[in-house]
């Protein structure tokens, strides 16, 4: 799967903030969060690095996919993934949305969800 990606030279917390913020500032907003960490400890007694995935939505857009095809919520919302590097450093993705929305006539609207993430994670370096 295809993912827009930048590095952030700080920790996963100040990290998330700073990415809430810059999805807040395109329209998006956070609908849910997974601690992948915390809960894989908590699940299967496995210790990781931190990992936050992030369901981000904008919504203007969902309502668009939707309508052109209600089967676009299989794919909503677009994940955002937070990973701490060991190095203090924090790797943020997001899918790329060209991944998840193939049908021809809905390519426009993969295009300018695309333009928004990625803009967003632009920011943050």
């Amino acid at each position: 799967m295809k993912a827009i990606q930048v590095v952030v030279e700080s920790g996963i917390k100040d990290t998330e903030s700073a990415v809430r913020k810059a999805l807040g500032d395109r329209g998006f907003g956070v609908l849910t969060e997974i601690d992948v960490a915390a809960t894989l400890k908590e699940k299967i007694d496995i210790d990781r690095a931190p990992m936050k995935i992030l369901g981000a939505c904008n919504p203007s857009l969902a309502h668009q996919a939707l309508e052109g095809d209600p089967d676009s919520a299989l794919v909503l919302p677009c994940n955002v993934v937070l990973e701490e590097m060991d190095t203090g450093r924090t790797t943020v993705r997001a899918v790329d949305p060209h991944s998840l929305i193939t049908a021809e006539d809905l390519k426009p609207l993969a295009d300018e969800a695309a333009a928004k993430l990625a803009e967003a994670l632009a920011s943050l370096t």
